[in-house]
Order: structure tokens, then C-alpha cells, then sequence
């Protein structure tokens, strides 16, 4: 192990951290704004990643890929909104849980029946495809480090959003206390829209950069949602704060658990014990660091205050 090893590391978890982000912050303003569960955004990450990698094939640049997709993503979302999903804020949770996991399958089965069974390719642009020297003798993927870039970028822009606007105002009341904000005068269905169409288009953002990375392929939205549910409950349902901070933390432990454990279990007993228990161990890091934040603070490390 050497200073190397621990830097690229610590960039892959920041990168993983911050792609997180993206989607858990659409997640929680929607479970901490609507109480409502939506186990479909993670479909609206699958979506985002097949239009992204649809206008790209078409158009043969990535950046319009990027754009179109993004938008995309955001319409799809609204509609998914106003069709559908609006008719389950008044119902109880089982029945939110069975109706958008009805609508996972069936974005599932319509991506598959539309761009069929196989990984669809989703090449990084030739731009960023070469290694970057970040510090001397330290060498790093360039498209990784634009990766990070836009995810802190666009954790700015949800701050000033949050913070400095009237927008942000009405989420973070809504966060607060919805019954209160509703009696001051708040348009909640407008705003709901409104919220749902924002947290589609970051997951829109998400697929565009993990897209080139992973396989974008039917079902990608379903295991990431997990992990997506496990920064919002460690950082606390409707905090932007506490979904970036659980995202960076779930990120970096997570991506040192699968790099160190190994090595460490490597020394502790024989090499095919050794890989079977490794990443067994590494996988289950994430859910104890949330078991333990849920054991000291049951309501996340930054919980709104309604």
C-alpha cells in the first residue's frame, strides 16, 4: 500500500460520493416533501442513461447527447408526475411502494421492448479519454476527474437553488413543516412538479456520467437505488446537507471497503478464503456505517425539522 494507492482511491470515492448525490438529492425531496416513496427513480437514472446514449448515437457528439438526455429525463419525470404519481401522495405508503414499483417494470420492460435486451454503448467523449497527471507521478482519468467536477458543480448550484432562491424557500418550508407551508400559501402542485422534474434531471446528469463508466443497460437504476435509499436515511429524509454529506461518506467507505478489504483479509487467512470473504464483508460496510448512524441519530445526521 503506498500514497498512490490511497489517492486514487480516496478520487474514486469522491467520484462514486458525488454521482450518489445526484441521485439521492431527488430522493429525498421527494420522500421528505411528498412522504412519498418512489421506488421508480431509479428508472428515471436507466432513462436518462438510454436518451443520452440515443441522441448521442444519432448526433455523434456526447455533449448533445448530454443535454438532450438531461432534458429528457426532466420531461419524462414531470409527466410521470402529473399522470400518474400525484394520484398516490394521499394513499399509504404500500400502496406507493406497489404502484411505482409497478412503474419500475414497466420502464424496465419499455426500454427493453425500445432499444432491446443488450448493453447499449455510451462512449466517453475523445477529449476526456486520455489520463490527466493531477500530481507528480499521479496519473488519473480525465473523464473521472470531469465526473467529480460536475458533481460538485451541481452540489453549488442545488445550495444557492436550496438557499438563495424563492424555489428553494418553499422546499425548504415544505421540508419543514408541508401542512404549514400549504397554509401560507404555497402552490404544492406546482411545486411538487416542480420537484419531481428536478430530481429527474439530476438522475438524467447521473446516467450521462456513469453511463460510459458502468453498462447502460435495463434495470442499471435498480441496484443504485438501494444505495441511494441508504445516503438519505444516513444523512436524514429531505436534506440536501445531509444527502451530500451520507453520499461522500457511503462513497468513500464503500469504494475503500472493496479496495483494502481484500488486502487485509489477504493477510489474515488463505487467498481463496480470502476472496470469498472480502467482498462479502466490503459489501455489507455501507449498511453497518447506517445501522450505526441510525442507532445514535434514528432520524439521519441532519434531519429537517417537521
Amino acid at each position: 500500500m503506498n500514497s498512490i494507492l490511497l489517492l486514487e482511491q480516496a478520487f474514486n470515492g469522491l467520484q462514486f460520493g458525488l454521482m450518489l448525490f445526484l441521485l439521492a438529492a431527488g430522493l429525498t425531496l421527494v420522500f421528505g416533501i411528498m412522504d412519498m416513496i418512489n421506488l421508480a427513480h431509479g428508472s428515471l437514472y436507466m432513462v436518462g442513461a438510454y436518451l443520452i446514449a440515443a441522441i448521442t448515437a444519432a448526433t455523434g457528439s456526447y455533449w448533445w447527447g448530454l443535454a438532450g438526455g438531461v432534458l429528457g429525463a426532466g420531461v419524462f419525470g414531470a409527466v410521470l408526475e402529473l399522470s400518474i404519481l400525484r394520484h398516490f401522495y394521499q394513499r399509504d405508503h404500500l400502496s406507493q411502494v406497489l404502484g411505482t414499483f409497478a412503474i419500475l417494470l414497466m420502464c424496465n420492460e419499455g426500454v427493453r421492448l425500445i432499444w432491446g435486451a443488450q448493453p447499449v454503448p455510451l462512449n466517453t467523449p475523445d477529449m476526456l479519454a486520455g489520463p490527466v497527471e493531477v500530481l507528480p507521478g499521479f496519473f488519473y482519468s480525465s473523464f473521472s476527474l470531469f465526473i467529480i467536477g460536475v458533481g460538485l458543480l451541481v452540489a453549488l448550484l442545488m445550495y444557492v437553488l436550496i438557499t438563495r432562491t424563492r424555489l428553494g424557500m418553499q422546499v425548504r418550508a415544505g421540508a419543514a413543516n408541508r401542512e404549514m407551508a400549504m397554509a401560507m400559501g404555497v402552490n404544492v402542485s406546482a411545486l411538487f412538479t416542480a420537484i419531481f422534474a428536478l430530481g429527474a434531471a439530476l438522475c438524467g446528469v447521473a446516467g450521462g456520467m456513469l453511463g460510459p463508466v458502468l453498462a447502460v443497460q435495463v434495470g442499471m437504476g435498480e441496484s443504485i437505488l438501494i444505495v441511494a435509499f441508504v445516503v438519505i436515511v444516513i444523512g436524514g429524509i429531505g436534506s440536501i446537507r445531509g444527502a451530500f454529506l451520507g453520499a461522500l461518506l457511503v462513497g468513500v467507505i464503500d469504494t475503500a471497503g472493496r479496495t483494502f478489504m481484500p488486502l487485509l483479509f489477504s493477510r489474515l487467512m488463505s487467498p481463496e478464503a480470502a476472496a470469498n470473504a472480502a467482498p462479502a464483508v466490503a459489501s455489507i460496510l455501507i449498511y453497518l456505517l447506517m445501522a450505526t448512524v441510525l442507532f445514535f441519530k434514528p432520524r439521519g445526521l441532519f434531519p429537517t425539522h417537521g
